[in-house]
């Protein structure tokens, strides 16, 4: 095999390889991430953890993602405790005690 030979082989990999890299590998992750549903604003805070900043009886306010939300609860909380999010109704969160050994 010539030198010439060799030097035409490593160019063609390594064009390959570029184009693989740069064009066939992110037109197969788009089109397998295309189908996800994007998971955004008060649907995005179920499944999150929130921490009590104000509670009194079955209802306080849950600091979460930045924000204070009012939310409301079946077991009483207290202020610092972290509360899961079952769900979202308006503006207002429906949370459970947080359980570490529950996976959620």
């Amino acid at each position: 095999m010539e030198i010439k030979d060799i030097i035409i082989t490593i160019i063609i990999g390594f064009v390959l390889f570029e184009v693989i890299e740069h064009a066939v590998l992110p037109l197969i992750f788009s089109l397998r991430n295309r189908k996800k549903k994007s998971v955004s604003g008060v649907n995005g805070l179920v499944g999150e953890v929130g921490e009590v900043k104000q509670w009194d009886k079955t209802e306080g306010q849950v600091f979460v993602k930045g924000e204070l939300w009012r939310a409301v609860c079946d077991t009483p909380l207290s202020k610092g405790d972290k509360a899961h999010i079952q769900k979202v109704k308006g503006l207002t969160l429906k949370v459970k005690p947080f359980d570490e050994s529950v996976p959620y």
